[in-house]
């Protein structure tokens, strides 16, 4: 997946090379910039420099824009199918989950995160034209920001974005914070509401380890988990038992200023079969690419992961058999619903791993902006443990990605009559009983 289609600046090149210790663009480095990120149009006479970065998709586009602490932040999405209902209160369900300040164990900066959608929906119905949401930033403290305006935060991008670009946004980690997310949010509402319409498919995210509470293999159904379980806590875990153990390890680090790491987990079910394309553009690869996109993640595994590496090949084998309705299932699902990079239509799931709250209220050290070393302590408000609000960011993120490769297979693989031996529409089939004997 091409998922940062880039947008263009053109620089028209001075007709003099005048050195410049600010930073500036000089013609006489223009033949430093790599072919990849910088080509001459001929017909205007100008460099044309590609910013990526910030769009996610072939088909169904996103591009999120805006700070933790500017004016606000959303998104646009390009692509969108027309004829989708679509409202304001849709998208503002998984807004709501991810929002701060919804319970004890989140950051405590009050937002209310109230989206508003600015074109590409009329009377309840995307029209297939760009859509624009957009939330506005109400809870700003930029004076929180006024150490980490000199020094880096350990662990944190405020080097990386020093390094990159020369220059940075010091209030609240600019577009390196989870505010970003909004955007990615929003627009995967959109793409939930496509699958869930096209083909019965369910995205769904749960957390299942916060710190060293850690919910056992098998234990949560995926078969039959639903939204209301996973909503039922302020830890996101769909068993009450370790909620409360996870609640209590994360208020625990909480109180100390302190901060703890997590996993979530995230199911996909009813995939239609087909999704995905072989080498480059596996399934998993490109569920990876977009997890590992969010904020604070360290790790990605999908079906058996790192555990499978354990087992011998006739333990790990998911062996075929068909079913009651003549369809050809798996028995087991070691392989997570993908194989050879493909969706087989079992259930995929997958772990995200994120890592500790980088900003946290105990002193560390550090260096500044100008290299003297000092001992820094982090003002401002910050997640405990990040997991509860990442889990609709995985959904969405695991969503985007769905439904952009349900396009692709849609407009490479359905538009000729199906080989109707093998292959299956993408809809949700209609399964009846058959004379096949399993």
């Amino acid at each position: 997946m091409a998922s940062s289609l880039c947008s263009r600046i053109s620089l028209s090149a001075p007709r003099t090379a005048e050195p410049s210790n600010l930073g500036f663009f000089r013609s006489s480095d223009l033949h430093k910039l790599s072919p990849s990120i910088a080509r001459f149009n001929r017909s205007s006479r100008k460099f044309e420099v590609q910013a990526v970065g910030s769009t996610f998709g072939n088909y169904f586009r996103v591009t999120t824009y805006g700070e933790s602490h500017g004016g606000g932040v959303g998104c646009i999405v390009d692509g969108c199918p027309p004829r989708i209902p679509i409202s304001e209160a849709d998208i503002q369900a998984d807004l709501d989950r991810r929002r701060p300040g919804q319970s004890r164990i989140t950051t405590p900066r009050k937002e209310t995160d109230t989206c508003k959608i600015y074109s590409g929906v009329s009377e309840g119905i995307t029209t297939g034209t760009p859509i624009h949401i957009s939330v506005p930033n109400t809870d700003q403290r930029g004076h929180d920001y006024s150490e980490m305006s000199i020094a880096y935060r350990p662990s944190h991008a405020d080097a990386t974005y020093d390094f990159k670009y020369g220059v940075r946004s010091v209030q609240g980690g600019g577009r390196s914070s989870a505010r970003e997310t909004i955007g990615r949010v929003a627009a995967g509402a959109i793409a939930k509401t496509i699958l869930k319409s096209f083909s019965g498919t369910e995205v769904l995210a749960y957390v299942s380890q916060a710190h060293k509470v850690v919910v056992p293999e098998g234990m949560v159904d995926h078969h039959s988990l639903t939204l209301e379980e996973i909503e039922k806590n302020i830890a996101r875990c769909p068993d009450p038992e370790y909620a409360e153990m996870m609640i209590a390890a994360i208020d625990a680090v909480r109180v100390r200023g302190d901060s703890v790491g997590g996993v979530v987990t995230c199911i996909a079910r009813n995939v239609p079969r087909g999704l995905g394309s072989p080498v480059f553009d596996k399934l998993e690869a490109e569920l990876a690419k977009a997890c590992m996109s969010l904020p604070a993640t360290k790790g990605f595994e999908f079906g058996s992961g790192f555990a499978g590496t354990l087992l011998a090949g006739s333990e790990h084998n998911d062996e075929f058999y068909t079913d009651e309705h003549g369809r050809i299932r798996t028995r087991t699902n070691r392989s997570g619903g993908i194989q050879g990079g493909i969706s087989n239509g079992e259930i995929i799931n997958m772990r995200i791993a994120f890592k500790p709250t980088s900003t946290i209220g105990r002193k560390q050290n550090t260096v500044t902006r100008d290299k003297h070393e000092i001992e820094l302590i982090a003002r401002g408000r910050h997640d405990p443990c990040v997991v509860p609000r990442a889990v609709p960011m995985v959904e969405a993120m695991v969503a985007l990605v769905l439904v952009d490769q349900l396009m692709a297979q849609f407009s490479q693989c359905h538009m000729f009559p199906l080989n109707q031996d093998l292959q299956e529409p993408l809809k949700a089939p209609k399964l009846e009983p058959t004379d096949v004997t399993v």
